[in-house]
């Protein structure tokens, strides 16, 4: 006959020895000598007679007991031992308690530092160290709700830092997806927090010259430039190719073919080897400089140490002084005049101008960008800019006689 909790309650423990109130299906309760009582589902499994506890009477009542019994006896049904599957959830919660946002944000952090450029990692590990890590990092991952995430990123906004707050959401969001995916958590938080909090501000694109008349207005100014050599052949260089201002001051000579023409490095912000076609007026500026500065590291090295590239305000700072204001043009603005220029007047493909700018961009059969790309185009298109440039700096219209079709 099945128990009564009548008969649970007024069961007596007995000195020496346990008791066992028998249920059904194998489920029993056991009275220690002590007056402790267990619930106890007695199966086999693989012909081997078996033990499971089922909890401890009376936060565990007789209803509870049945409901724990049946799912016991489910599993057994299907062919697995619920001793071992015990086992094995206590191990998965073990390691869940441990997959901390820290841990999982630091093994995200080391799969993505993988494609990622050395500075951009940087910035990125020590925006969670000093500002996500110290707050969430020793939280369960499973545990973190949005409130919570949403005050953490609130403290960083109260700085005044909007476009930080949304760097950090988005790291936050990234880490998430990354938990969900590995089956370490199952919900993102992050997801739905940009509107709560304050907007970017909108970008601030650099001025640039797009206009073929103004732009030889600009050439020509340039070429007035009477400070350093240096300064005055990275001024002279920066039109020529359409390099991040960055890339251009800490060129290294080891990467500069001068008679293959051509110039290689990593490029800075999307990391793939950019090969950068040297046309012979870049040349020319190169072979000069090489005489000054070709036993440098540095083709450009700083003014108090060759040990170092020049100042980043450099290219900026001869242009203010020719006169040329902030709003005109930046070193960063001739690439956007290469861009424009290129695909509007000289009808240049995009996909020539968009690889040579280091653009992630896939070719007309689908694969992903490599460094060799189109290279034999982008010397015929390199030259061709060359080419145009002189002859705007020369009084020329701006206006092209047919000189290659878009593809």
């Amino acid at each position: 006959m099945p128990l009564t909790e009548l008969q649970i309650k007024n069961a007596k423990s007995q000195p020496g020895k346990s008791v066992r109130l028998y249920d059904q299906r194998g489920l029993y309760l056991e009275i220690s000598e002590s007056g402790s009582r267990w619930w106890r589902l007695k199966y086999r499994y693989m012909g081997k007679e078996k033990r499971l506890s089922l909890g401890v009477y009376p936060e565990t009542s007789l209803k509870r007991a049945r409901e724990r019994c049946d799912e016991a006896r489910k599993l057994l049904s299907n062919g697995v031992d619920p001793s071992q599957q015990r086992k094995t959830e206590k191990l998965i919660r073990v390691e869940r308690a441990e997959d901390t946002f820290e841990k999982i944000g630091r093994d995200w952090y080391k799969k993505q530092a993988e494609i990622w450029v050395p500075d951009h990692a940087k910035r990125i590990l020590s925006r969670l160290e000093n500002d996500i890590f110290p707050l969430l990092g020793e939280r369960p991952v499973t545990e973190i709700e949005a409130p919570e995430l949403l005050g953490v990123l609130r403290r960083i906004e109260a700085r005044g830092v909007r476009e930080t707050v949304h760097r950090a959401l988005k790291d936050c969001e990234s880490i998430f997806v990354f938990a969900i995916a590995a089956g370490r958590c199952k919900r993102n938080p992050a997801a739905g927090l940009r509107k709560a909090l304050a907007p970017k501000r909108k970008t601030i694109h650099f001025p640039a010259v797009t206009d073929p008349k103004e732009f030889g207005d600009l050439l020509r100014t340039m070429d007035g430039y009477t400070g350093t050599f240096i300064v005055r052949c990275a001024l002279r260089l920066a039109p020529l190719l359409p390099v991040r201002p960055g890339e251009l001051r800490k060129a290294k000579w080891v990467d500069v073919d001068l008679e293959e023409a051509e110039w290689r490095f990593v490029a800075s912000k999307t990391k793939p080897e950019l090969i950068v076609p040297l046309s012979r007026q870049a040349l020319a500026i190169l072979s000069e400089l090489h005489k000054l500065t070709g036993e440098d590291q540095y083709v450009f090295p700083g003014e108090r140490s060759a040990k170092r590239p020049m100042s980043d305000n450099a290219v900026l700072a001869a242009l203010r002084s020719m006169g040329i204001p902030a709003d005109v043009a930046t070193g960063h603005g001739f690439r956007a005049s290469f861009r424009t220029i290129g695909d509007e007047v000289l009808k240049l493909r995009v996909d020539l101008l968009e690889t040579q700018l280091a653009h992630r961009v896939k070719d007309p059969n689908g694969r992903a960008y490599n460094r060799t790309a189109f290279l034999a185009e982008r010397k015929r298109m390199m030259q061709l800019w060359s080419d145009y440039l002189d002859r705007l700096k020369a009084g020329a219209s701006g206006e092209v006689v047919e000189i290659e079709k878009r593809a």
